[in-house]
């Protein structure tokens, strides 16, 4: 068990940059000073260099920041992904992730842009938009075999969400365990599947998995959902799919991200896309403050931290 090491008496220094977060870390205890900053302040100083905590606002560490806090023990993600972090803080110091901020509002989005794509909900936004009545008949969710890999926290709610249509899904991770497939039977996997949603870290393990064997064993039609990280994915290969017509998509996150301009994936056939806004709800900031507010009480009752991804 990882725990922050503070004195009885010592004041827990945090650096973030919301207003709304440091008042509710002030409120926690008088022993707790909140200092708002962001990159573009420059490096802290004073006491806001003496954070032992930081709340980053950025998927990576600014340049020289974190050589500009040395008393550094923790810092406490608001999001689930910290794979710009990961494996690159100072010995010592522990990372934490924000589990379940944003599980409610991620699985919603896989499970309407899953449903959306099935019954072919883009095309007749398209055919609306062009004053055509245009009757076509498209696949269904109902009862659709679906891989979801990925069994954490997301996967997990993903999948009780899919229950209300019939769908029983296949969960799949890294390592095979209880009712989870390990990534290795993938390849008897694939060729069975309507859709697949991919909802796994981007480790580099993960980074692109799903190439173009990956795309390949899936079957004519079949839908893949990326409600993860865009790297996972190879996109050449899946544009070179899409192009064909032999499979769908459902995207959430790209590589690169953002899009730029004239990037094929714009006008790939079958696409569905969003500007990875799968998270932004209105109540995922208030699970975030709650992650980061319940991880400080923890840290001033001397409680053990949770949500550990690792410490280096």
């Amino acid at each position: 068990m990882t725990t922050l090491e503070l004195a009885a008496d010592e004041t827990l220094h945090v650096l973030l940059s919301s207003r709304r977060l440091e008042a509710a870390v002030e409120a926690l205890s008088p022993r707790v000073r909140a200092h708002r900053w962001k990159p573009a302040d420059g490096l802290p100083h004073g006491e806001a260099a003496q954070a032992q905590v930081w709340v980053p606002s950025t998927r990576t560490a600014p340049e020289g920041l974190l050589e500009a806090l040395p008393r550094l023990q923790l810092v406490q993600s608001i999001s689930a992904g910290v794979e710009g972090l990961a494996g690159r803080l100072p010995e010592g110091v522990v990372l934490c992730n924000a589990r379940g901020a944003h599980t409610p509002s991620t699985a919603e989005w896989a499970v309407a842009a899953t449903l959306a794509a099935q019954r072919g909900l883009p095309f007749f936004v398209r055919e609306q938009d062009a004053e055509r009545w245009s009757f076509a008949t498209h696949r269904s969710l109902v009862g659709a075999r679906v891989l979801v890999v990925g069994a954490g926290d997301i996967g997990r709610a993903i999948g009780r969400m899919l229950a209300g249509f019939d769908v029983e899904p296949i969960y799949v991770a890294r390592t095979a365990r209880g009712d989870v497939r390990g990534t290795d039977e993938l390849p008897g996997l694939l060729p069975h599947a309507d859709v697949v949603i991919l909802i796994v870290p981007l480790t580099p393990e993960t980074a692109g998995m799903v190439d173009a064997r990956f795309l390949a064993a899936m079957p004519d039609g079949a839908l893949l959902v990326n409600a993860a990280r865009g790297r996972i994915v190879d996109t050449d290969a899946l544009v070179t799919e899409l192009t064909s017509g032999r499979l769908r998509a459902a995207l959430d996150v790209t590589d690169p991200e953002p899009l730029p301009a004239g990037h094929p994936l714009w006008r790939a056939p079958g696409l569905l896309l969003t500007p990875h806004v799968a998270g932004e709800v209105p109540r995922t900031g208030e699970r975030a403050v709650a992650a980061v507010t319940a991880q400080i009480g923890r840290i001033l009752a001397g409680e053990p931290l949770v949500d550990v991804v690792g410490a280096y």
